[in-house]
């Protein structure tokens, strides 16, 4: 287990390095940002002063090297745009992202796990097709246009709930919610289903086609000749060997779902760090680029890692393979 651990944990430094050095190209290949910071009017004094300042005169080695140890400390500068740490920028912005993307999480378990089990044991019934029908919308559309299509009946036509914005938040500490207040309950339902609709339907269609497979294994047969209920069958047996690869998959589109959360916070304006990004990326302003890009790959990294280390745990087969197995 710790041989595979430190292997896996290896791999995934080396996924880090890869994407810091992405990161780190930005700020020599996108845009000049002594230009952006000094302006057209600057003099060529000016430029040679804030180039030696931000240490771009140094060798490309020396400059990687400490781009990398800034990056460790989660200091990636200051923000071209709005003159503030980059670091701090991205604390303020976290929490929006966080309770967005969380929310989106459960709305998809939530309802896409139940709709999954009645397909799987009902897939002729009127309901199940009119359910998978309606989830090939959700897989079909783009999520800008559903985002805008809920604005479009909800905030406008039914003037039911805001059209943009978090609403009231409050602060717990160093953390703001919008939880704990009505409006910003209200503000969090439409871009909760925007940004959760495809992982529902994802999570839909794997629990139906993992229960319609299981429930015709030998083991749910042997069940049904004991004389088991329907219910026990279903819900004690099948289900519980569905949920294995609906959780996995689940932990790995979190990630998807905080690092694509950009669109829906473009639309509804929601203050996180997608609209951030997007802002970001409209000014050229590269350190926020690059913070933004090495925090989403850790939390690919991050989520995968625990999975694999996970799966390792629980599924036996992948320790056949491992040194001094065989002589067992």
């Amino acid at each position: 287990m710790t041989a595979y651990a430190i292997r896996r944990v290896l791999q995934a430094l080396v996924v880090m390095l890869v994407v810091g050095f992405v990161a780190f190209s930005l700020f020599q290949y996108v845009g000049d940002p002594v230009q952006l910071m000094l302006g057209q009017f600057a003099t060529p004094a000016d430029r040679l002063r804030l180039t030696h300042e931000l240490g771009l005169d140094r060798p490309f080695y020396v400059q990687f090297y400490h781009f990398l140890v800034n990056a460790v400390h989660g200091q990636f500068g200051v923000s071209l745009r709005i003159g503030k740490p980059v670091s701090v920028l991205l604390a303020e912005r976290l929490p929006a992202t966080l309770e967005l993307s969380v929310c989106a999480a459960i709305f998809a378990l939530v309802v896409g796990i139940p709709a999954g089990v009645y397909t799987g044991l009902k897939p002729n019934s009127w309901l199940a097709r009119t359910m998978l029908s309606l989830s090939l919308l959700g897989v079909s559309l783009p999520t800008f246009l559903i985002g805008i299509l809920l604005i479009l009946v909800f905030a406008v036509k039914l003037t039911w709930l805001p059209a943009f914005g978090r609403g009231t938040v409050v602060h717990v500490g160093g953390w703001t919610t919008g939880l704990l207040t009505r409006s910003g309950l209200v503000s969090l339902i439409m871009p909760t289903i925007t940004l959760g609709l495809f992982q529902l339907t994802l999570i839909m269609r794997l629990v139906r086609s993992e229960m319609l497979e299981v429930l015709r294994t030998d083991y749910i047969k042997f069940a049904r000749a004991r004389g088991l209920t329907d219910r026990a069958i279903n819900f004690g047996h099948a289900l519980k060997n569905t949920l294995v690869p609906v959780i996995t998959i689940t932990g790995l589109q979190l990630g998807s779902i905080i690092a694509f959360s950009i669109i829906t916070e473009q639309v509804f304006q929601w203050p996180g760090m997608g609209l951030l990004f997007i802002q970001a990326v409209s000014y050229v302003d590269i350190p926020v680029m690059a913070a933004y890009l090495c925090l989403i790959a850790l939390v690919f990294v991050t989520i995968n890692l625990i999975v694999d280390l996970l799966y390792y745990v629980v599924d036996p087969r992948l320790r056949v393979d491992r040194p001094g197995a065989a002589g067992h």
